[in-house]
Formats: structure tokens, C-alpha cells, sequence
């Protein structure tokens, strides 16, 4: 049976709730410090409104998807298992298909900031556990594997768990064009819609990868990354 079928009505929407608090832009996990390369591209003047969609496509299926989704999914997995030396290893393994100083960072701070303040809202003893060995400096402590860790100790099934986070990523996006002035209100709206079968897609695949299948393949997001980094003026951590 397909985990998203198991437990009862009142546990599905308990796992939804869940799901719909993380992925609330409200919630302060810093996701809406970060552009995900977004402002590098419109610094270079290599994004505009009719290219966002596009984009936003590329970062799912060839960036976010096989690198963060993946591993997301993996430590939602090994969470459930109760095996945190797996957990550890998936989130090593994450941070170092990070290039970029700025990836990291962006990725690092969110984790943890993500891992602290899920311990105090959702009371699971597996995300303080956690959110310890960060402390310790015995993980890195990676915005997806923690995800994926809260998710998993919540109870959330793993399918809602990874396209949750997915579509987490996509508002993120949406909301940095808005600020960079990209989009509009309205067309931010239907930016999300028409990813929804992307996301779907990039969900799906992230669910039978293995853990050497982790990175991303987004090379000019890679390189507006590290221009990024370098800029003068910044609106976005990264």
C-alpha cells in the first residue's frame, strides 16, 4: 500500500496540517531570505517575466528535484527507520553537492533554523535529537534533510512530504520575483499552478532515487550563484 493511503481520516489531516504550517510563507524558517539563484539572474539581466516559468521548471527538475527533493525523501526514510547515522550521511552527502559558498550557507541556516524552531512547535524528541547533533557540528544541517527529519518525525507521509517541501521551494520563488519585481500578484499565482504537474514530476523521481544519485545539474544557476555572491548590492541571502 502507497503511504500516503496509511492511517486514519483523522491522521491524514493531522499530517496535513502539518504540511500546510511548513509550507505557510509565514512560517520563519528563512526561506524568504533566499531568491534560489533568482536575483543572480536578474542582476545579469538573464530572466524576465515570460522566462520565469521556464526556469522555475529547470530548478525543479534538474536542480531542487534531484538534489534537495532526493535527499529529503531519503532522511524522511531513514527518520522513520530511527536511523540518524543515515540521516547524518544524507546530509553530508547533500552539503557537499553544494558548490557554492553562498548554496551552502543559504542551505545551512535555514536547516537549522528550520530544525530549532520545529522542536518548539511540533514537540517530536527525534527533531531536538537532531537539531543537537547540528548544534555538536556532527551534520551539517541541510534545509532539506531537516525538512525531511520534521516531516518524518510528524508523521507525515512521505509522497505529501516531498511535494510539500517542492512547492515550499516554488511560493519561495514566486515571492522573490514579486520583490524583484519579476511578476506581479496574479501571475505569481498562475507561475504556481503551472508547475504543479513539475512539481508532481520532480516528486515522483525523488522518491526512487539513491543516495549516489544526490546533485543537482543546473550549472548557470551555479554560476549566478557565485556572481551573486560577489555583487555589491544584495536584496537576497542567495
Amino acid at each position: 500500500m502507497d503511504d500516503d493511503e496509511n492511517g486514519t481520516p483523522a491522521s491524514r489531516i493531522g499530517s496535513l496540517l502539518v504540511s500546510l504550517q511548513l509550507t505557510d510563507s509565514a512560517f520563519p524558517s528563512g526561506f524568504y531570505t533566499l531568491s534560489h539563484t533568482l536575483e543572480g539572474f536578474a542582476q545579469a539581466g538573464a530572466v524576465d517575466a515570460e522566462s520565469l516559468p521556464p526556469l522555475l521548471e529547470d530548478l525543479l527538475l534538474h536542480g531542487v528535484g534531484p538534489a534537495d527533493a532526493t535527499a529529503l525523501a531519503l532522511a524522511h526514510r531513514a527518520t522513520r527507520a530511527g536511523d540518524f547515522e543515515a540521516v547524518v550521511r544524507i546530509d553530508e552527502y547533500l552539503f557537499a553537492t553544494k558548490l557554492g559558498r553562498e548554496m551552502r550557507l543559504a542551505a545551512t541556516r535555514t536547516g537549522r533554523q528550520l530544525l530549532d524552531l520545529a522542536r518548539e512547535v511540533f514537540r517530536h524528541p527525534e527533531i531536538g535529537d537532531y537539531f543537537e547533533r547540528v548544534q555538536r557540528r556532527e551534520a551539517p544541517g541541510t534545509q532539506a534533510v531537516a525538512a525531511g527529519v520534521v516531516y518524518g518525525a510528524a508523521g507525515v507521509p512521505l509522497r505529501q512530504a516531498v511535494v510539500s517541501d517542492l512547492f515550499a521551494f516554488c511560493v519561495s520563488f514566486a515571492g522573490a520575483a514579486l520583490r524583484l519585481r519579476l511578476t506581479d500578484h496574479r501571475k505569481a499565482q498562475v507561475l504556481l499552478r503551472r508547475a504543479a504537474p513539475v512539481v508532481e514530476a520532480a516528486a515522483e523521481a525523488a522518491m526512487h532515487r539513491d543516495l549516489a544519485d544526490v546533485g543537482a545539474t543546473v550549472f548557470a544557476s551555479d554560476a549566478m550563484s557565485g556572481r551573486h555572491e560577489r555583487a555589491e548590492a544584495r536584496l537576497f541571502a542567495s
